[in-house]
């Protein structure tokens, strides 16, 4: 008796260790947790002689015990099944935080058989999964085949797969929760980025500016090629930029080049990339911008400096979406929407054959006419506005602009368009002690006016109701210094003072004179 029961232990334990072998396998592997909890179940029936197995987790918002996998059973085939702790046998084995061995179910009187899946007559085994120190993060159970000698032995070998099974829940929760928090801070960037490039974004009310608004929103439906025309300084990338975010592709990457900052060597391993030892300095292969941007939109900034030759190789892979890496015979394919931006007269360019006629095609599809500051006065205030505020933001401080500044600014010709407007605004801030940009803080610098723009014309200037009892009094005499030309005893009649007193409230205000 003793030789058999000596071999019966024997064959258990093979068995047993054979069956942690493949739980262990298992739960080493990436695949879902409902998943992986089913095969561990499998693994249990086919080889552990341990049948109708099922695993339950704590949530750990309600701390209730929810179902989670079942023998023979995918979560969708069933109902979700909780208990609370003490509520039924696996809720007592929860409670208790120790194994629960019953020789026969059916005399539990705790047994609710909720999931009609357990044989009365044979034993039932359930034990704690361990989340740490005291803490429990669910319960595993199954019924052995039998009520013999060896249920202590099946109770000890249940715990050990229940200690693998913790660790393999404690990494899958600590992975949902990294995949969660990435998740959050995608869906999070998403909206930010949505927010800074979308069409609710884009400032300016005047005709010219609605007229590109409107063609952006057209054009992002599509994958079509865009060429956007304008000075330096207008805001082209950020155009492109509310293109892509609001296309099809605003999955994909955004991948930028300015061609004129490159030679054409550089130029073409930058965009096309290279293999290792194609040049010197070539350590490692290397994708290019088109292989980068595949997917998603390549922004080429300043097309219209780029090389007649140059122009040649860029031409094949825009009509033919095929490239090879510098130092490579291999051909490669890339699904890329293209926007280009220019400020060159490209017509002119192609009349003295400084620019392919058939890459201007090529590029033209759909050109956007971005117009100049000076064109556009009537924005001035909103751009004024909206670009105080982004340089709160920077500053982090609460930052205002007067209306006798922004009267200033509309009449500026500003020959470096929003980009000089942006700087003019970020160096007055700078110079605001309290906040406040003021038309006596603000710098006008850059090109001269006159000479840049000889035909310029002189806006009127609003004049400001001195009698207006809802401006302060630092922005009273700022107005009517600037009516008065900056005269201050032209400035004192405005106002009924002497000389003296406008003098002493230009001190004691803390007004910068402007030198006409």
């Amino acid at each position: 008796m003793v030789v058999e029961d000596g071999v019966e232990r024997s064959a258990l334990l093979e068995i047993e260790l054979a069956t942690l072998f493949q739980v262990s396998q298992i739960l080493s592997n990436s695949s879902p947790a409902w998943e992986t909890l089913d095969q561990v179940l499998r693994i249990l029936h086919d080889s552990g002689e341990l049948q109708h197995g099922i695993i339950s987790l704590v949530d750990p918002e309600s701390g209730a015990l929810l179902v989670s996998a079942v023998h023979g059973q995918h979560p969708r085939e069933r109902e979700p099944i909780r208990y609370l702790p003490g509520e039924g046998v696996l809720g007592m084995v929860l409670e208790r935080g120790e194994q629960v061995v019953l020789t026969r179910l059916g005399d539990e009187p705790r047994f609710l058989d909720r999931l009609r899946l357990y044989d009365r007559e044979l034993p039932l085994i359930g034990v704690p999964i361990r989340a740490g120190s005291g803490r429990y993060s669910g319960v595993l159970a199954a019924q052995p085949p039998r009520c013999d000698q060896w249920l202590p032995e099946r109770a000890r070998f249940l715990e050990m797969v229940a200690n693998l099974i913790a660790n393999g829940v404690r990494a899958a929760w600590e992975a949902e929760k990294e995949r969660g928090a990435l998740t959050a801070e995608r869906d999070n960037l998403r909206r930010v980025v949505r927010g800074q490039h979308g069409f609710d974004s884009m400032v300016g009310h005047s005709p010219s500016m609605q007229r590109a608004f409107e063609q952006v929103r057209q054009v992002a439906k599509w994958n079509t090629t865009v060429l956007i025309r304008g000075e330096s300084g207008t805001g082209k990338e950020l155009i492109a930029c509310a293109i892509h975010y609001n296309s099809p592709r605003a999955g994909g990457p955004l991948i930028k080049l300015n061609c004129a900052a490159l030679p054409d060597n550089l130029l073409e391993s930058e965009l096309f990339g290279h293999e290792k030892g194609a040049f010197t300095g070539a350590v490692n292969q290397r994708k290019g911008r088109f292989e980068q941007a595949h997917g998603g939109t390549l922004f080429l900034d300043e097309i219209g400096d780029i090389s007649p030759t140059f122009q040649a190789k860029l031409l094949r892979v825009l009509q033919e979406g095929e490239l090879e890496r510098v130092g490579s015979s291999q051909t490669l394919r890339v699904d890329v929407r293209i926007i280009a931006a220019t400020n060159r007269d490209l017509e002119t360019a192609v009349e003295d054959s400084l620019f392919r006629e058939d890459l201007y095609y090529r590029l033209n599809v759909m050109p956007i006419f971005m117009p100049p500051l000076r064109e556009r006065q009537e924005d001035i205030p909103d751009l004024a506005r909206f670009l105080v505020e982004k340089i709160s933001k920077q500053q982090g401080r609460m930052l205002a602009i007067t209306d006798s500044a922004i009267r200033l600014l509309m009449q500026h010709p500003w020959p470096g368009n929003v980009r000089e407007l942006e700087n003019c605004l970020e160096r007055s801030a700078i110079m605001s002690a309290n906040g406040v940009i003021a038309q006596d803080v603000i710098e006008l610098s850059g090109l001269n006016p006159r000479s840049a723009y000889p035909i310029f014309p002189t806006l009127a200037v609003n004049k400001t109701n001195l009698d207006d009892p809802d401006i302060d009094e630092r922005e009273r005499v700022i107005a009517a210094l600037e009516q008065a030309g900056w005269v201050q005893a032209k400035a004192a009649r405005l106002l009924g003072m002497t000389p003296r007193q406008i003098a002493y409230r230009i001190q004691i205000l803390d007004i910068k004179m402007r030198r006409l």
